[in-house]
């Protein structure tokens, strides 16, 4: 008998959306194609010029899908990471900045990571309606949407969302302070980098 993993899973794959648990919030996700994308943009009522991440489960999926990355920034946990993307890999992600892409490696349970691990990293954003408040859980999930999605139930979580990092200029700007404090966020990122000296310019 098929898990519910399994068939996220093959939903997934079969280029449609699917309810994803992060360490943040309920995702909304799909296969990072252009038109598997296309269907969860339209599916949520998402504008196409709005950026939306890549999620992983692991750095070397990530650098596997863009490895133009730098992998001393793949830091895991409730971060999302603007990085250059001089090749201009998933334009459809990349909203009105095709050189920059945001890309996280969220802290998982198993069966989401199994999930991952499966078809490799996918394009995540809120599982709410445009503007609405973050999923903490599958009942706070618009009706709409888990009506035309398979999901993982995973319980409560913490209903933050990410702490959003540019890393495309000379330092750290803080676009999003979300889960994790911007200070603290910034300093990781400066110590990861080995650049503890650097000034970080946080907004």
């Amino acid at each position: 008998m098929a898990s519910d993993a399994d068939r996220l899973i093959e939903q997934l794959r079969a280029g449609l959306p699917a309810l994803l648990p992060t360490d943040t919030v309920y995702g909304l996700v799909s296969l990072p194609t252009e038109s598997a994308v296309a269907a969860l943009y339209a599916l949520k009522g998402r504008h196409p010029d709005q950026p939306t991440a890549l999620i992983a489960a692991s750095a070397e999926q990530l650098l596997a899908a863009v490895p133009e990355l730098d992998r001393r920034t793949l830091i895991s946990g409730p971060y999302t990471l603007v990085l250059p993307n001089p090749a201009r890999r998933f334009p459809w992600l990349a909203g009105p900045r095709p050189t920059a892409l945001g890309v996280r490696l969220p802290d998982l349970t198993p069966a989401a990571r199994a999930v991952l691990d499966a078809v490799g990293p996918v394009a995540a954003t809120s599982a709410n309606d445009p503007g609405g408040p973050d999923p903490l859980t599958l009942d706070d999930v618009p009706r709409r949407l888990r009506g035309a999605c398979l999901a993982l139930d995973a319980g409560p979580l913490p209903g933050i969302p990410s702490t959003v990092v540019d890393l495309t200029g000379a330092a750290p700007r803080v676009l999003r302070e979300g889960a994790v404090p911007a200070a603290e966020a910034v300093a990781r990122l400066q110590y990861d980098q080995g650049d503890g000296d650097r000034a970080a310019d946080v907004r």
